[in-house]
């Protein structure tokens, strides 16, 4: 039997969060369009008979901007010396670029065995230009790093990443029971459905410079009842979050209301409330507050 670690690095938007969800055949990460989606490292756990691969999610690594950014990248550098095998998700769509070369020369640069993992590549009309992008991503190395062509959106070629991975990984019992499929708490679960309702209505600057709390989480036998703050940074943002006579609220609320009843399998009443706290993303106590803080 084989079991070990196996972090998922790669630039904003290329589809790490999609492709663990697809893995492990439910929703455990948020997942959008926009880059910033995942913000913390999240482990999703699959067992098979042949082992078991703990996934490290890690957030999408670009330049920092602030306080946030800096401990976003953190997030995705610390996953990597812990890793038995390590998956370089890129775009297959379009060739390398400046970030994948950064990636590639700053945090990839190691003995821990590494897969090139071309997402994506299914949006390519020629496969010429496949062949082309993935000229491109091999070069980004010295050494000859082994390939697979997925679709996180449709699983397609999912079993022969798995395959690929249990390949590389040591021999050793399972770290978690096998019912197991992460770590992660009802509280933050909450937390992070909620931001992913965010994410997906409202624009511009909203979503990233929006944190949430979960204040109080009740489970009763019938009902679980949890009560939530969406912190933002000015008044305007407040606004928008509310939106005429609270009707962006609500329509958070219950889309996040609605994702939370089938994880827990019954009824949730969702309180939110939206509070200022002004450029907490360069505050080193604000992001201690709101869960940003590295483990030590």
């Amino acid at each position: 039997m084989k079991s070990g670690f196996t972090a998922i690095i790669g630039r904003p938007n290329v589809g790490k969060s999609t492709l663990l969800n697809k893995v492990l055949g439910q929703k455990i990460v948020i997942a959008t369009d926009k880059a910033q989606t995942t913000r913390k490292r999240i482990k999703g756990i699959y067992t098979t008979p042949e082992g078991q691969i703990v996934f490290i999610d890690t957030p999408g690594v670009h330049k920092p901007l602030n306080k946030l950014g800096e401990f976003l990248l953190d997030e995705a550098k610390v996953a990597v010396p812990d890793a038995d095998v390590i998956l370089f998700l890129v775009d297959g769509s379009e060739p390398a670029g400046k970030g994948d070369r950064w990636i590639a020369q700053n945090l990839l640069e190691t003995e821990i065995p590494v897969i090139i993992v071309m997402n994506k590549v299914d949006k390519l009309k020629k496969p010429e230009k496949v062949g082309e992008n993935l000229i491109s991503y091999k070069t980004l190395f010295d050494k000859n790093l082994p390939v697979v062509k997925i679709s996180a959106k449709t699983g397609r070629n999912i079993d022969t990443l798995i395959s690929n991975i249990f390949k590389k990984l040591p021999e050793g019992e399972l770290l978690y029971p096998e019912d197991v499929v992460t770590e992660e708490t009802m509280r933050s679960v909450t937390e992070e459905i909620v931001r992913e309702k965010i994410l997906l209505n409202t624009s511009d600057e909203i979503p990233h410079s929006v944190a949430v709390k979960v204040e109080q989480y009740q489970e009763e036998d019938e009902i679980d009842r949890i009560r939530a703050v969406i912190f933002c940074e000015t008044k305007s943002q407040k606004g928008i979050l509310i939106g005429k006579n609270g009707s962006m609220l609500k329509k958070i609320g219950m889309e996040a209301r609605q994702d939370l009843e089938k994880i827990v399998e019954k009824k949730v009443f969702l309180g939110l409330e939206v509070k200022v706290e002004k450029d907490w993303r360069k505050k080193e106590n604000s992001l201690k507050n709101f869960g940003y803080e590295q483990e030590k």
